[in-house]
């Protein structure tokens, strides 16, 4: 069976269009997964009332070698993914006070442990580089950090920065290949394993533009990386809210913004007043607003 097979899947589809003796055997799988991960083939048979031969038939049905590798890729879907299979039942009282304490509360934590761990040495580094780079790059995959790598995009072209963000793998690539030594290359991944941006900040390197990765510690792209802004959260307990994550790696753009408009100085300001001429044009001419927000 490949590895990006979904065993539970077809679990549960045999579960409901298998023969008799298959569904029984496939909804007593799914009842104790943990217990047919390490059970032997008689003891599962017994349980399920079928013979050991439909046990190998079904194990191979799946795709499986036999019931070893059976076993193999149902304790490997339980590694991965065993929280989401058998969740704590929701309590729906006081939903909207649990919620909000959730959200709020992990936003809160997630930014104070990074405040309280952070290095400001190598963010000011990492400012030093962005505000004399001649162009900066930013890439991002997946959920979270592609809108990082959109947000730092966002953060730096008002400070009058030549910068662009990419999500698209492809598009990562090309513009690596054509990297300079006067360019920045910024990298967001919370795992560190996205293939497109580890990929993409070793060839920008090997064209000599300093690379900077906000990333787990120890990950693939945190060894490609010139810079590390080491970077690791918790997987969050709660199955039903987002993770917090982003939020600290919000925080860290912004450490990276303001930093870089500290390193250049008062010229931002000309370019922060058009802004806010222009869109006054608009309407946009609230001094309370946020600038372009």
């Amino acid at each position: 069976m490949r590895a990006t097979q979904d065993i539970i899947t077809r679990i549960r589809r045999w579960a409901k269009d298998g023969s008799k003796a298959e569904r029984r055997l496939a909804s007593m799988i799914l009842s104790d997964l943990a217990y047919v991960s390490k059970a032997p083939i008689a003891d599962i048979a017994s349980r399920a009332g079928v013979s050991e031969p439909t046990v190998t038939r079904f194990a191979r049905a799946l795709g499986c070698d036999g019931i070893r590798d059976f076993k193999y890729h149902l304790a490997q879907a339980l590694a991965v993914g065993g929280n989401y299979l058998n969740p704590v039942p929701l309590q729906r009282e006081e939903r909207e006070e649990r919620v909000l304490a959730a959200v709020c509360g992990s936003a809160v934590t997630a930014i104070e442990r990074l405040r309280s761990s952070v290095d400001m040495e190598t963010i000011g580094l990492i400012a030093d580089h962005i505000s004399t780079a001649r162009s900066v790059l930013s890439y991002g995959s997946g959920g979270n950090s592609s809108i990082m790598a959109m947000e730092l995009h966002n953060r730096l072209f008002r400070l009058g920065l030549s910068v662009i963000s990419h999500s698209d793998g492809q598009m990562q690539r090309m513009t690596a290949s054509v990297a300079t030594p006067e360019m920045v290359v910024v990298a967001f991944s919370i795992s560190g394993y996205s293939p497109s941006v580890v990929d993409s900040v070793r060839i920008s390197r090997h064209y000599g533009a300093k690379t900077i990765a906000v990333t787990a510690p120890g990950s693939a792209l945190a060894r490609e990386a010139e810079i590390l802004l080491p970077f690791s959260v918790p997987e969050d307990s709660n199955l039903y809210k987002p993770n917090s994550a982003r939020y600290a790696m919000m925080a860290i753009v912004d450490l990276i913004a303001m930093t870089t408009a500290e390193a250049i100085g008062p010229p931002v300001l000309e370019g922060l007043r058009r802004i806010k001429h222009s869109l006054a044009a608009v309407n946009v001419n609230d001094p309370r607003l946020p600038l372009g927000d």
